[in-house]
């Protein structure tokens, strides 16, 4: 849908007039927010601007009134909201022109990513192009006339003034723009139901990946260009086809990639765990942020590389990942925080993005004395490693082999060495401010990040990994759960408040089916099953046969949309697909194997042309274009079996166990006393029992 905005037109400078901040006194203001408990929204509690949480009183307020609103969409860990927060929402002059016309309304985006959905569509239509922060101007009613990203002060004060302008004298023109702008949203993400016939077991994917493939940075690794993001999901697949397929080439790409992240300033090599992003090619300076849901993914994704290629770089970055995690981002009750910020004071005290992680020369030779010069030439600290203001960014060119064969070195004393060094830098590190703390537990990240402790035990068979994954569970079951089967978006404090999203559901039925597989307590199972029913009953459309992104008991912004685009989490409805092939095979029910057929025949079109956003789905069609197969085994040393099934790369396999009788579907009369059989199955047909995983390994690896 093409759209004219001529009359929103509004010429801004390149530059603006600069104004004398003035100082504001602690705690001199304080809004609503200060009721809130998003951090990110507690952060501007105290500017003078009228802020208002997003709810049922303010937009009837905005009705009443008949005032425009002011739609402000950002997170903690976002380093532009940061500044326009400083530059404009601080400012009193800037907050007497919101306060005087608008009804202004902050929105954390990770809270309420369903209004974050809705304005960044409307802004995408408006400008081509959206992020953080989002500003969007909307009627009384909600529905968006003009909006954009960061702006400076002036332009910011100038925007507000002219359409505040043209809403008194001419209302008509931003209604008629509201009203064909809510059918260019409505327009978006639409699904159709796909009624022709796809042939997944001949569908293109050779094709797809010759054509994706042009994307590839075969000398850095990821995806050509910059800013350079990880996209764990794109390598997931790109792995499990590169195995599958024994496509050397791929798999060479993707342990590059791997490689090359480990590598760069992306990783923190002090302290463990990934930023959001590299700002250049060769993953050396990041948007300094972490996110959990990022390093969730990512510990998944370097725990089954390591199942293919038993790199020790791999295990190493799991280990710190996870060690990171639960030193920042684990609550007492075992769930899990939502981000770290890019910003942290410096020693005069201002805000300034990377000043935690970042160190000088002076200040490494100083802690690291003698080691200093086999550290320097380890992590680059010399034109390579340097970033701005004397200050380097720690990373890495060479392996570990090279480094020990450089300078004399035995493997175990080198990673003597490497160890003293990040205990040393991290005491260090740690007297500095830390970045601020987004300590709101967010159910759907938990997921992921909880699918990331069970994958990480899979591999390394590390029994605290099990223990963090089984509180975790406990948690997001006991405290997110409902009695009526409804999840939770958000906890802190004791307190949940906002409805579920498809997210929270897809991440955490995924999550639970997973940890069933390690631990064969069906409770968790079950649990998956009920979940999968109750997006059903509040989810599912089933016309179009998709998952709608909020629940019916939910009221609709604008519109409800479908969100099956996999980004850097994979969509809802991917997941949902993928958790709904898998329940199928556990519960023998044809109902959950034909939705998944179906939506994945739904974006099968799209899925041929932009493989990128789509490569979750390519996993799920990689389930019904191979073989697939259900693992059982069944007898008293059936956890020791699965045990060791679950050190290899097995992506085209589930695995259901029971120690004792059982009489679910998958177990009937496979049970004897005193033995343990692994039985190969696919779709219900069972090959001969065997007693030894490799024999059963090899049966679902063999080509047929």
């Amino acid at each position: 849908m093409q759209f004219t905005f001529a009359f929103l037109a509004i010429a801004f400078m390149l530059s603006c007039n600069s104004s004398k901040k003035e100082t504001l006194e602690t705690h001199q203001y304080t809004n609503d927010l200060i009721k809130e408990s998003s951090p990110y929204l507690l952060q501007h509690a105290h500017n003078p601007v009228n802020w208002q949480a997003w709810n049922d009183t303010t937009l009837q307020q905005a009705k009443k009134e008949k005032k425009l609103m002011i739609i402000s969409i950002g997170y903690a860990a976002c380093h532009w909201c940061h500044v326009m927060e400083h530059e404009s929402f601080e400012d009193n002059s800037v907050a007497a022109v919101m306060n005087k016309d608008f009804i202004s309304v902050k929105v954390d985006r990770e809270e309420r990513p369903d209004v974050d959905q809705t304005y960044i569509n409307a802004v995408q239509l408006m400008t081509g192009s959206a992020g953080w922060p989002l500003n969007v101007i909307t009627l009384p009613d909600g529905r968006p006339v003009w909006g954009g990203t960061y702006f400076k002060k002036q332009d910011w004060i100038n925007a507000l003034e002219q359409i505040q302008e043209l809403y008194l004298k001419e209302p008509e023109k931003l209604i008629a723009y509201a009203n064909r702008l809510e059918e260019g949203i409505k327009s978006m993400d639409l699904v159709h139901l796909n009624t022709a016939d796809v042939d997944f077991k001949n569908f293109p994917t050779d094709k797809i990946l010759k054509n994706w493939s042009q994307r590839f940075d075969e000398q850095n690794g990821g995806f050509k260009g910059a800013p350079k993001f990880m996209m764990p999901n794109n390598l997931e697949f790109l792995l499990r086809q590169a195995v599958t397929e024994s496509d050397k080439k791929l798999l060479e790409y993707v342990t590059l990639t791997l490689d090359k992240m480990a590598y760069g300033g992306l990783y923190d090599q002090i302290g463990g765990g990934f930023a959001r992003y590299s700002t250049d090619e060769k993953w050396h300076v990041p948007h300094f942020e972490k996110m959990l849901y990022d390093n969730a993914q990512l510990v998944s994704l370097y725990s089954n590389a390591y199942l293919v290629t038993k790199k020790p770089l791999y295990k190493e970055v799991v280990e710190e990942t996870l060690d990171f995690v639960a030193r920042e981002m684990t609550n007492k009750e075992g769930g899990f925080y939502s981000s770290l910020d890019a910003d942290s004071k410096t020693e005069t005290g201002k805000l300034e993005e990377g000043a935690f992680y970042v160190f000088t020369s002076e200040e490494l030779h100083v802690e690291l004395k003698d080691d200093f010069k086999i550290f320097k030439e380890y992590y680059n600290v010399n034109s390579y490693g340097k970033w701005e203001n004397n200050h380097y960014v720690l990373i890495r060119k060479k392996s570990d082999n090279e480094i020990e064969t450089e300078f004399g070195l035995t493997a175990e004393a080198f990673q003597q060495k490497k160890k003293s060094w990040k205990k040393i830098l991290l005491a260090y590190r740690n007297q500095r401010p830390k970045p601020r703390l987004d300590d709101k537990t967010l159910t759907s990240w938990n997921g992921l990040m909880l699918k990331g402790y069970v994958d990480a035990y899979k591999a390394f068979g590390e029994k605290e990994y099990l223990n963090v994954a089984l509180k975790n569970a406990t948690f997001l079951a006991e405290k997110q759960l409902q009695k009526n089967g409804a999840l939770f978006h958000n906890y802190k404090d004791g307190k949940s408040n906002i409805n579920g999203y498809l997210e929270d559901y897809a991440f955490t039925i995924e999550a639970f089916v997973d940890l069933y597989q390690i631990t064969l307590d069906e409770k968790w199972l079950n649990l998956s099953k009920e979940m999968a029913g109750y997006t059903l009953s509040n989810f599912f459309d089933s016309e179009k046969h998709m998952f709608y992104f909020t629940s019916k008991e939910d009221p609709v912004i604008v519109t409800r949309n479908f969100e099956y685009r996999d980004n850097v989490i994979p969509a809802s409805n991917s997941a949902m697909a993928k958790n709904l092939f898998t329940l199928s095979k556990y519960f023998e029910n044809t109902g959950y194997d034909d939705i998944s057929h179906q939506m994945l025949k739904n974006v099968s079109v799209e899925m041929e042309e932009y493989p990128s956003g789509f490569s979750n789905w390519l996993d799920l069609l990689s389930n019904f274009k191979n073989n697939f197969y259900e693992v059982v085994v069944v007898g008293e040393k059936a956890s020791e079996k699965i045990k060791e099934l679950n050190t290899h790369y097995l992506p085209n396999i589930i695995i259901a166990g029971s120690t004792s009788e059982n009489k679910g579907p998958l177990f009937q009369n496979r049970y004897l006393p005193n033995e343990t059989f692994i039985y190969v199955c696919m779709n219900n047909a069972c090959k001969l029992p065997v007693k030894d995983t490799k024999i059963a390994i090899e049966s679902v690896n063999k080509k047929e």
